[in-house]
C-alpha cells in the first residue's frame, strides 16, 4: 500500500510503498481507508510538541472512513464488507495489539489506528460500524472532531441551556465545540479567532458573537459582550497565553476546559485563587467521548439536519498532496477541516 510516513520530526511525510503484515493477529482488522482529516494532533506530532519521538518512522492520522476487508480472530463488532468510522478512542470491542509493517527493509512503528494509508490494521475497538450511505466526506468527522466537539460541550462542561460559552480557537474542533453549544442551547456562543474566514464559518454554525483576536484586549473584548465572566470557556489552540486569558474571562463559578495541548516545554502562569472559591479548570480528552454511542447520536442529529457536518469541511486534497495540505494548514489557508481523499491517490 502507499501511505505517508513520519520519518523525521520538523520535516515532509514521506510518501512511499509500505507492506501490510501477513497475517491479522487477534483483534485486528484491515480497513481500505477512503477518506482522513488532518487534525492538530498530527501537526504536533510532526513539529515534536510533545517532545522527542521514539517510535520513529512511524504512520499518522486518526480519523478517517474506509470499508472492513478482513478480519481477524475474536472480531465482532464489525464483519467484512461493512463501512466504519476509525477514531482513536477505545469503542467496542478488542484491543489488538499494534500492526507490524515493514518498510525498506525494516520496522515501521503505528498505532492501533492510523488514515494516512491506503489500507490500516487497526484494532477492532477503534472502528464503528456506519450506514454505507453515509458520505466519507464527512463522516471522517465523526472520528475526532466532531465527537470530541459534542463531548466537551455535552460530558467536560457540562452546559446548560442559556450558559454563556466563549470558545478560543475556531479550528475543526472549536467549530464542532460552537455547533453542539448552540445545539444545547447555550446562549450566548462567543467564537473568538484571529482569521476572519474562520469567525464567519463560526457565525454560520450557530455563534452568536465572534471576536477577532488580532483587535486587542481579549477580556475587555468578552466582557462587554457577556457583561459578565462567561459560564464555560473552551480553550482549543493550545497557545500558554490563552490558557491564561481563558481563566480570566471564566465567571467565578465557571467551568474552563483545555482542549488544546500546548508544547511540551511551554509553561502557563493563572491565578490559582478562584480555583479554591469555585472556577473549575479541566483538561480534555476527546470530550470523553464513546464512539460506540457518540456515532450513531451524531449521524442522527446530521440527518436530522441539526449538526452540520458539510460546513466543517471546506478543502480536500489527495494523498500525494498531503504535505501542501499540511502547509496550508499551518499558514491559515484552511478555514475548517481538510478530508485527504485517499482514493484519489
Amino acid at each position: 500500500m502507499r501511505a505517508a510516513i513520519l520519518v523525521e520530526q520538523g520535516r515532509d511525510l514521506v510518501l512511499d510503498e509500505v507492506e501490510l503484515p501477513e497475517r491479522l493477529a487477534a483483534g485486528q482488522v484491515l480497513v481500505r481507508i477512503h477518506t482522513s482529516g488532518i487534525c492538530g494532533s498530527q501537526l504536533g506530532e510532526i513539529d515534536g510538541v510533545k517532545g522527542s519521538d521514539r517510535w520513529l518512522p512511524h504512520l499518522l492520522g486518526h480519523e478517517g472512513v474506509g470499508t472492513v476487508t478482513a478480519i481477524g480472530d475474536g472480531v465482532r463488532h464489525v464483519r467484512e464488507g461493512q463501512r466504519v468510522v476509525l477514531h482513536w478512542r477505545p469503542g467496542a470491542g478488542i484491543e489488538a495489539a499494534t500492526p507490524s509493517y515493514r518498510w525498506r527493509g525494516g520496522k515501521l512503528n503505528a498505532g492501533r489506528v492510523t488514515t494516512f494509508n491506503e489500507y490500516a490494521v487497526v484494532s477492532e475497538n477503534r472502528a464503528t460500524p456506519i450506514p454505507d450511505d453515509l458520505d466519507p466526506a464527512v463522516g471522517f468527522l465523526l472520528g475526532c472532531a466532531a465527537t470530541t466537539g459534542f463531548g466537551v460541550v455535552t460530558n467536560d462542561a457540562r452546559v446548560r441551556p442559556g450558559e454563556s460559552v466563549v470558545v478560543l480557537g475556531c479550528g475543526g474542533v472549536g467549530l464542532a465545540v460552537v455547533q453542539a453549544a448552540a445545539l444545547v442551547s447555550a446562549h450566548p456562543i462567543v467564537a473568538v479567532d484571529r482569521t476572519a474566514d474562520k469567525l464567519a464559518l463560526a457565525a454560520r454554525c450557530g455563534a452568536s458573537r465572534v471576536v477577532d483576536a488580532r483587535d486587542g484586549d481579549l477580556e475587555r473584548a468578552v466582557g462587554e459582550i457577556l457583561g459578565r465572566g462567561a459560564d464555560v470557556v473552551v480553550e482549543s489552540t493550545g497557545v500558554p497565553s490563552l490558557i491564561r486569558t481563558a481563566c480570566e474571562i471564566a465567571s467565578p463559578e465557571g467551568r474552563v476546559v483545555l482542549v488544546g495541548v500546548p508544547p511540551h516545554d511551554a509553561r502557563t502562569e493563572i491565578d490559582t485563587l478562584p480555583l479554591h472559591f469555585g472556577l473549575s479548570l479541566v483538561g480534555s480528552h476527546g470530550g470523553g467521548s464513546r464512539p460506540e454511542r457518540d456515532i450513531p447520536l451524531c449521524i442522527g442529529l446530521y440527518r436530522s439536519g441539526k449538526l452540520a457536518l458539510d460546513a466543517l469541511v471546506t478543502d480536500h486534497a489527495p494523498l500525494g498532496g498531503i504535505n501542501r495540505a499540511i502547509e496550508r494548514i499551518r499558514a491559515g489557508e484552511v478555514v475548517g477541516r481538510c478530508v485527504i481523499d485517499i482514493d484519489r491517490g
